[in-house]
């Protein structure tokens, strides 16, 4: 029971937040309807689960959330002077990656759950989430970097010969068409 109090008092804090984008149109909702905030949120949740269960272009809906807010709060840490917020979304960046890449593989299996878009939705959220410990965080730090620190010697020699192959491949593309 504590900890559902703690999560309420945490999630009222962050709702009336004036440094968080939305807290303007929260507080123009609540005016409006006169109902809290809290609920407003609440409701707000519980229809965007049901439709990403039950609605058309759930796909769309859940990308949308995995990246329109990471993207503006990447511009907004580009901004900053403080190089820490730009570390945690880069690391955001590089797991969501990493996830879309294993998703293209396993698309054809995943589509056959209706739950699919809400567990992704909720993955989503859990990777940008604004705790020291949130998903991307952990998966990089877990998952990730120690396969990135384990192969990262064969890929650097990998991509300096391709690149050398695509230069030589050039000059003999201008050698011959000179030759021409």
């Amino acid at each position: 029971m504590a900890r559902i109090v703690a999560m309420k008092e945490t999630l009222e804090k962050t709702l009336n937040d004036e440094s968080r984008p939305w807290t303007k149109y929260l507080a123009l909702a609540e005016q409006k309807s006169g109902v809290s905030r809290l609920y407003l949120f609440i409701g707000a949740v519980v229809f965007l689960a049901l439709y990403l269960i039950l609605g058309v272009g759930q796909q769309l809906v859940c990308n949308i959330i995995g990246f329109v807010y990471p993207a503006y709060c990447s511009m907004k840490a580009l901004e900053s002077p403080s190089k820490d917020d730009d570390t945690k979304w880069l690391t955001y960046w590089v797991t969501f990656a990493v996830f879309t890449i294993i998703e293209f593989f396993s698309e054809y299996i995943v589509c056959w759950f209706p739950v699919y878009w809400l567990i992704k939705c909720l993955f989503y959220v859990w990777l940008m989430a604004p705790s020291e410990y949130n998903g991307s965080l952990m998966l990089y730090r877990k998952v990730i970097r120690p396969r990135f620190v384990q192969y990262q010697p064969r890929v650097d020699k990998l991509l300096s010969n391709a690149g050398e192959i695509a230069k030589k491949a050039a000059a003999n593309a201008l050698l011959t068409e000179k030759k021409e």
